[in-house]
C-alpha cells in the first residue's frame, strides 16, 4: 500500500491541511466500501466513520466517486515496479499489486460501478487516469523496456499491447466476477505471455513478424 505523507501540506488557501484527516477518510472509505459496497458509500458515512465533517471531506475531495479513486490508489498504490534484474520477476512483482488488492472485496465491489460513472464525466476520467491507472502503467512500461535492453524481450515489441495482456485478465476477473483473483494469478498470466502458447506446428506456418 502506498504511504500517505504524516505531515500536513497547504491549503489552496494556505492553510496546513491535517495530514490525519486525509488518513482517516482514507480508512474510512475502504472500510465502507468493503463492508457494503460502492452504493452504501456517502460523504456523510465517511465523515461519520472517519470522525470528521463533511465540509471537511468537500475540502479534500469533489465528490463520493474522487474518494473512491483516491482509496484505490491508496490500497493499490502506484510504486514502482522493482527491477531487480530479471524481467520475469519484476512483472510478476508488479502485477501482482493488482492481484493482491483485488483479492479484497474492494475491486468488486467499487471498480464496476467506478467504471461506469467515468464513461459519463470526462473530467471524472481524467482524474482517474491522472492519479491511478497511468502511474502504474507507466512503472510498468518501464519494466518492459528494461527488459528490452537485456535481451529478455524482443526490440520491436508493442508496448503498449503488452501493457494491456498483463494487466487485462486481473480486471476482467474484478469486473466479471466469473473466476476468482488467485494470489498465483500474476505469475500464471507472466508465464503464459512470456513463453507464448503456440505449438511449433502453428510457428512452423505462422513465422513472427
Amino acid at each position: 500500500m502506498a504511504e500517505s505523507t504524516s505531515r500536513p501540506t497547504p491549503s489552496a488557501g494556505g492553510r496546513p491541511r491535517d495530514a490525519r484527516i486525509d488518513d482517516a477518510v482514507r480508512r474510512a472509505v475502504v472500510e465502507i466500501l468493503n463492508e457494503a459496497g460502492y452504493s452504501g458509500l456517502t460523504m456523510e458515512a465517511a465523515a461519520a466513520r472517519a470522525g470528521t465533517t463533511k465540509p471537511a471531506i468537500r475540502r479534500r475531495w469533489r465528490s463520493r466517486q474522487h474518494l473512491v479513486i483516491d482509496a484505490l490508489a491508496t490500497t493499490i498504490g502506484t510504486a514502482p515496479t522493482p527491477d531487480t534484474g530479471c524481467t520475469h520477476c519484476d512483472l510478476i512483482a508488479g502485477i501482482s499489486t493488482l492481484s493482491d488488492a483485488f483479492t479484497t472485496a474492494l475491486g468488486r465491489r467499487a471498480l464496476p460501478a467506478l467504471v461506469a460513472d467515468l464513461a459519463g464525466d470526462p473530467a471524472l476520467e481524467r482524474h482517474f487516469f491522472e492519479l491511478f491507472f497511468h502511474p502504474r502503467r507507466a512503472t510498468t512500461a518501464a519494466a518492459l523496456r528494461r527488459g528490452i535492453e537485456r535481451g529478455d524481450l524482443w526490440p520491436g515489441i508493442d508496448v503498449d499491447l503488452l501493457l494491456d495482456m498483463l494487466a487485462s485478465t486481473t480486471y476482467y476477473r474484478v469486473l466479471f466476477g466469473h473466476l476468482p483473483v488467485t494470489p498465483e494469478l500474476a505469475a500464471d498470466v507472466v508465464g503464459v505471455i512470456l513463453s507464448g502458447v503456440a505449438t511449433d506446428q502453428w510457428r512452423g506456418c505462422h513465422p513472427a513478424g
